[in-house]
C-alpha cells in the first residue's frame, strides 16, 4: 500500500506522462481533513483533460492498486475531479483554473517537490 505521498507523486507523473501543463502537488494535510494533497494540473482541451484523468485512473490502478472514490466533472471538460481520499485530484482547462484558484485558495499549503516526477516529461 502507497502512501499519500506516493500516491501524489504517481498522480503527477501520470498526468506529465501525457503532457499536462503547470504540474503541482500541495500538501495540505494540515490545513484540512478533505485529503492529504492537491494533484493540480492543466490539460489544453477537453480532449486531453479526460485524456490525462484516464492515465491517472490507469497508473494509479496499475502501478497503485487504487481506484478513484470519486469523480466528478468528466463529461464537462473544463474541471475534472478524481478523490482518492487521501489526495484529490484536479485537471484544469487554464481558464478554469485560472477561475477556481485552487493554489490562492490553499497558499498555505506546502508545495510538494516534483523534480525528476514531472521536470524530465516538459
Amino acid at each position: 500500500m502507497k502512501t499519500a505521498k506516493e500516491m501524489a507523486l504517481l498522480a503527477a507523473r501520470a498526468l506529465a506522462d501525457k503532457k499536462a501543463k503547470e504540474v503541482q502537488a500541495l500538501e495540505i494535510g494540515d490545513l484540512t481533513t478533505l485529503a492529504d494533497y492537491f494533484v493540480i494540473a492543466t490539460g489544453s482541451s477537453n480532449t486531453q483533460i479526460n485524456a490525462l484523468v484516464d492515465n491517472v485512473e490507469k497508473v494509479m490502478h496499475e502501478e497503485a492498486g487504487e481506484e478513484a472514490l470519486h469523480r466528478e466533472g468528466y463529461r464537462g471538460g473544463t474541471w475534472v475531479l478524481l478523490d482518492y481520499g487521501c489526495i484529490a485530484v484536479h485537471v484544469f482547462s487554464a481558464e478554469a483554473r485560472e477561475f477556481y484558484g485552487l493554489e490562492r485558495l490553499w497558499r498555505d499549503g506546502k508545495p510538494l517537490d516534483l523534480a525528476g516526477v514531472v521536470d524530465e516529461h516538459e
